[in-house]
């Protein structure tokens, strides 16, 4: 049985449908983000499962009881917030410490906990210092010991790195998440940052007007999208408009001459995804025929735009010291048909 489960979760203000029939389940002890743009339903779906947010229909079930009408406080839950909401007149160990005292832990319990839960977030030492006196990512900290510390049943995150720098968020995310699979305990991430949901997660959900398009570990999702959305909204992809066609040896893929083996696929009109990295250069009049229109070196590896009569197709090179196509050379484009996902298109 799964611990967290959402069974028709249907969120409407007035005739706006912000989350439409969400179904999902969470194992105990598991990652999952809720990942898509902005206006999708994630925060919304995040609280109403924290109990801020009343469905409009369908369950939210906890370890099999239903949280209809249980108060927030009630839940069980830890929430640390994108503004991390930490009282500025507390010290960083009073902050931890409210949630215990709104639950009458003993004093001596109470200190012996914050202390546990600051050297857990590796705060040890940062006690007395109010928020002032702390970098962002020493708040951020902070607001997650505060959640930790009551040892809730489910951790929700919604979108706490994003107030970071890069070079810090992608800090965070590796002690987040050390943090996480130390402790076990389950955790519903929201995010709009693909390379996030994808560095923590034991699964992405990826969802889209209101409902989840994909649910699949991040690899799987990464590799085999199960939507044009998902393809274009999880990492960079070409979209490639084509034509598959009855060959000899089954169905293929037809692009401006450039024809690949298409397994499964139905014939007439079609789009296939590829991924930039996935694109290797071939000599000039074989393969996908191409013209160099920009090339961005970006020190790991490069980025060209290659102009085709198929449209403006992005390909990732690694830096290994090769020298790349120069802007205006004519080059060929081509790739494994395992890397290509082929889909009729839409009419």
């Amino acid at each position: 049985m799964a611990f967290l489960a959402l069974e028709g979760l249907t969120k409407r203000f007035g005739p706006y449908l912000a989350v439409d029939g969400l179904e999902l389940t969470v194992g105990q002890g598991e990652f999952v983000s809720l990942l898509g743009p902005s206006g999708c339903g994630k925060t919304t779906t995040l609280q109403m499962i924290a109990g801020f947010v009343e469905p409009s229909a369908g369950r939210i079930l906890l370890g099999g009881q239903d949280l209809a009408g249980v108060a927030p406080n009630r839940r069980g839950l830890g929430i640390v917030f994108q503004s991390y909401a930490l009282f500025p007149h507390m010290t960083a160990a009073e902050n931890v410490a409210f949630g215990l005292e709104m639950r009458r832990v003993p004093r001596a319990e109470r200190e012996a906990r914050v202390r546990e839960a600051l050297a857990l977030v590796g705060l040890a030492g940062f006690e007395d210092r109010f928020p002032r006196r702390l970098s962002g990512g020493q708040q951020q900290r902070v607001a997650l010991a505060r959640a930790l510390v009551i040892r809730p049943e489910i951790l929700l995150l919604d979108e706490p790195l994003s107030n970071l720098d890069a070079k810090l968020r992608e800090e965070m995310q590796i002690e987040l998440r050390q943090i996480q699979r130390r402790l076990g305990t389950t955790t519903v991430l929201v995010t709009h940052d693909q390379g996030e949901a994808m560095a923590l997660s034991d699964r992405i959900a990826v969802m889209n007007r209101g409902r989840i398009e994909q649910v699949a570990p991040p690899h799987e999702a990464y590799e085999r999208p199960a939507t044009p959305f998902v393809a274009s909204f999880l990492g960079k992809t070409n979209l490639l408009a084509g034509l598959v066609r009855d060959g000899a040896d089954g169905p293929v893929f037809v692009l401006d001459g450039f024809a690949l083996p298409a397994h499964g696929a139905a014939p007439g009109p079609a789009i296939a995804t590829v991924r930039p990295e996935r694109i290797a250069f071939a000599d000039a009049g074989a393969g996908l025929a191409g013209t160099v229109a920009a090339r961005v070196f970006q020190g790991s590896h490069w980025m060209l735009s290659v102009e085709t009569a198929a449209g403006t197709v992005l390909v990732i090179r690694q830096n290994t010291g090769a020298e790349m196509p120069r802007e205006g050379a004519a080059v060929g484009l081509t790739w494994s048909p395992q890397d290509m996902a082929v889909r009729r298109a839409e009419p």
